[in-house]
């Protein structure tokens, strides 16, 4: 909890500056996820705050529901659950993973939705590097599990040097390259 709770902290205020700043007239753009636009990406984010507070409480899985425009308040109540240590004990019940595993979960949620609606918007973007380390090293370890449960595409291929975050881009299933 401790060396996490930082790097969720700090990768959901970017992404929270991120979507504060995307206008309406952006709402119907593409993004590097095909399946969603601007809008629906936000509204997905929007649901992976909400879903990740009720786990951070033990409560039960919640389903996504329309666009809301009420992502940063849903991603502070997210962080006010997780900064409890008791969020941090034993397994999910819903999900049946370490809650270390779900927390994990939400930061590669943060940074790499982060990039796809800086990309999606023509937003500068920088991630942290501690974030993308720790992304990528669970990423590398989930990648198999995540393409089973529909959460990362096929790999995409990136040079062993390339850096970090596109070679997590990569690992997930998104071309760095891409552009709108």
């Amino acid at each position: 909890m401790d060396d996490m709770m930082p790097l969720m902290t700090r990768a959901t205020e970017r992404t929270s500056a991120l979507v504060r700043a995307v206008p309406q007239e952006q709402f119907g753009s593409p993004t590097p996820c095909a399946e969603f636009d601007v809008k629906d990406l936000i509204a997905h984010m929007e649901w992976v705050a909400e879903l990740f507070e009720s786990l951070g409480r033990k409560g039960p899985y919640v389903e996504q529901g329309p666009y809301a425009g009420d992502f940063t308040e849903r991603a502070e109540r997210t962080l006010a659950v997780w900064s409890r240590r008791e969020a941090w004990d034993g397994t999910s019940p819903v999900m049946g993973l370490p809650m270390t595993t779900l927390a994990h979960m939400y930061l590669v949620d943060m940074v790499v939705h982060g990039w796809d609606l800086a990309r999606a918007t023509g937003q500068p973007y920088e991630p942290e590097p501690e974030a993308v380390s720790r992304a990528l090293a669970f990423s590398e370890q989930m990648a198999e599990m995540g393409r089973q449960r529909g959460v990362f595409g096929p790999p995409v291929a990136v040079a062993d040097d390339a850096p970090e975050f596109d070679r997590l881009l990569g690992v997930i299933g998104r071309d760095p390259a891409w552009t709108s």
